[in-house]
C-alpha cells in the first residue's frame, strides 16, 4: 500500500544507490527512505551486490525496486540508464545523482587522468543522466532533479585541498541553479545538497586509512568538532533532506545549494 505516502505514485531513480561496507551510505539511505514513502526505486549502481541489500530492505518494507549495473564513466550510460527506468516503471519522476568518486588529491599530485575520472563521475554523468531524463519529466507534467554535492563546494578543508573533487562538486550547485531557471516552467526542480561531517561507512574506511598513515589523523581526532552543533551526522540526515525537496513539501523550493551539515559551513572557528 502506497495511499498517504509522501512520494506514492513516483519513480525514483537513484545513482550511487548502494553502500561500501556495513550499515548505511547516503546512497542506501536514500533508496530505503524513498521505498518506504512509496515510490518505485532504480537502483544505480556499477557493482550490482553493493545495491542488492537496499534493493532487499525496500522489499522487505513492502516496497518495489530494481537494479540497473551500469558504469557512469560512460557518457552514454545516462541515456542507457533512464531508458531501462521507463522500460521497468513507465517513466522518471525523481532523479537523485547520489555516485560520486571522493579522492582527496591535492591539485599537485593530479594528473590529467585522474582529473578526468573524478570529473566524468562527478559531474559529467550527472549532466548527462539530467539530460536523458529531463524530456521524461516534462512528458509527466513535471519532476525533481537531485545533486549529492559537498560541503568541499563551499569552504576550504584544510591541508593541500581536494582541488578537483571541491571543483567537480561546486559545479552541481550551478548546474542546479541554470536548470531551475530553465525548466521550471516545466514543473522540473533542481537542487543540490551539500553533505558535510557525515558519518557512513565510505567516511568510516577512510579515516581508518588515513590513521593508517603516521601524523595523518591526529591523536583524539573527533569530525563532529568541524560542526556548530558539535557532533557528526548520518547519511539519514542527508536522505530526509532529499526527501522533502522531492516530496510536495518542497514544492516551492529549486535552485538551491543546500548544506547538511551541522552548521560546518556557518561555523566562525
Amino acid at each position: 500500500m502506497t495511499e498517504g505516502k509522501r512520494l506514492a505514485g513516483k519513480v525514483a531513480v537513484i545513482s550511487g544507490a548502494g553502500s561500501v561496507g556495513e550499515g548505511y551510505g547516503t546512497g542506501k539511505a536514500m533508496s530505503v527512505l524513498f521505498g518506504r514513502e512509496g515510490a518505485e526505486v532504480v537502483l544505480v549502481d556499477h557493482e550490482e551486490s553493493r545495491a542488492l541489500s537496499a534493493k532487499e530492505e525496500i522489499e522487505r518494507d513492502g516496497g518495489t525496486a530494481t537494479i540497473v549495473v551500469d558504469e557512469l564513466k560512460d557518457p552514454e550510460a545516462g541515456e542507457r540508464i533512464i531508458a531501462r527506468s521507463v522500460e521497468a516503471f513507465g517513466g522518471v519522476d525523481i532523479l537523485v545523482n547520489n555516485a560520486g568518486l571522493a579522492i582527496p588529491v591535492p591539485i599537485l599530485d593530479t594528473d590529467i587522468a585522474l582529473f578526468d575520472d573524478i570529473i566524468a563521475v562527478n559531474f559529467r554523468a550527472p549532466f548527462f543522466l539530467t539530460k536523458a531524463a529531463i524530456p521524461v519529466m516534462k512528458d509527466r507534467g513535471g519532476g525533481a532533479v537531485i545533486y549529492i554535492s559537498s560541503i568541499t563546494a563551499m569552504r576550504g578543508m584544510g591541508g593541500d585541498g581536494r582541488t578537483a573533487y571541491a571543483g567537480s562538486k561546486a559545479a552541481l550547485g550551478g548546474m542546479a541553479r541554470d536548470l531551475a531557471d530553465a525548466y521550471g516552467r516545466f514543473g522540473i526542480r533542481f537542487n543540490a545538497i551539500a553533505p558535510g561531517m557525515i558519518s557512513s561507512p565510505h567516511q568510516s574506511q577512510a579515516i581508518a586509512d588515513s590513521k593508517s598513515s603516521p601524523g595523518s589523523v591526529p591523536p583524539g581526532f573527533n569530525l563532529g568538532d568541524k560542526t556548530a552543533l558539535g557532533r557528526t551526522g548520518d547519511a539519514w540526515d542527508i536522505a530526509r533532506a532529499a526527501l522533502f525537496l522531492c516530496s510536495d513539501e518542497g514544492a516551492y523550493l529549486t535552485g538551491l545549494h543546500l548544506p547538511v551539515d551541522g552548521g560546518a559551513v556557518a561555523r566562525s572557528h
